[in-house]
């Protein structure tokens, strides 16, 4: 007798489908505006499902748009470790964190955009960027390459520092993005306690490439 299992395979990925290119349509709308009040027929349409489809896998439209920013930070802080696994320094981290952030306003234009629209509100999650920063700060202080202080409130200080610096970006786009990022990143090290050499060396270490 066939067994059910195919079936159910299938049924289960058809279904994650579905989920994923509502969650990829909500995370356009908020790159594009940042606006939520788009109508579940307009996101059902842009993820091309059956309108009927958005209530088997969200009950509201906020828990959608909440699942795609929770979906873009994430993919955000799997490019970092992508690119930065092989840097142990908390110092190294935090600086080439800002830096390969203003390249991915070119690189990543959709993560960035979500990342300026509702980063703020996601600044003290656990996940996404906010868990990986988190991490590397607590490393830091624990080894003293940073000042000893909260971490939370350091979270905070980078959070805020990160998302002025994406906005400059777009804001001032004549400026230099790399030059920028780095001086930054050079502020945000001093800030943390590392001294001022070699906090500007550090701030312009060489960068993986994004790809």
């Amino acid at each position: 007798m066939p067994t059910s299992a195919p079936f159910s395979n299938r049924f289960e990925r058809r279904r994650a489908e579905t989920r994923q290119a509502l969650v990829r349509a909500a995370r356009q709308i908020l790159a594009e505006t940042g606006d939520t009040s788009a109508s579940i027929q307009v996101i059902a349409e842009r993820a091309d499902v059956g309108f009927g489809s958005f209530y088997n896998h969200f009950e509201s439209k906020t828990e959608l748009f909440e699942a795609a920013v929770v979906d873009a930070l994430e993919e955000f802080g799997q490019t970092f470790d992508e690119h930065l696994a092989e840097i142990d320094d908390p110092a190294e981290l935090v600086a080439a964190g800002f830096r390969l952030s203003a390249r991915m306003a070119d690189s990543h234009p959709e993560l960035i955009q979500v990342l300026r629209h509702r980063g703020l509100g996601h600044l003290h999650s656990d996940n996404g960027l906010s868990r990986r920063a988190l991490r590397d700060l607590q490393v830091g202080i624990s080894s003293r390459r940073f000042t000893r202080v909260e971490p939370v409130i350091a979270l905070s200080a980078l959070g805020g520092t990160l998302l002025s610096l994406l906005e400059l970006r777009f804001a001032r786009p004549e400026l230099d993005g790399d030059e920028a990022a780095s001086n930054l990143a050079e502020m945000t090290l001093r800030m943390l306690g590392v001294p001022h050499d070699d906090a500007h060396e550090i701030a312009r270490r060489p960068l993986p490439e994004l790809g």
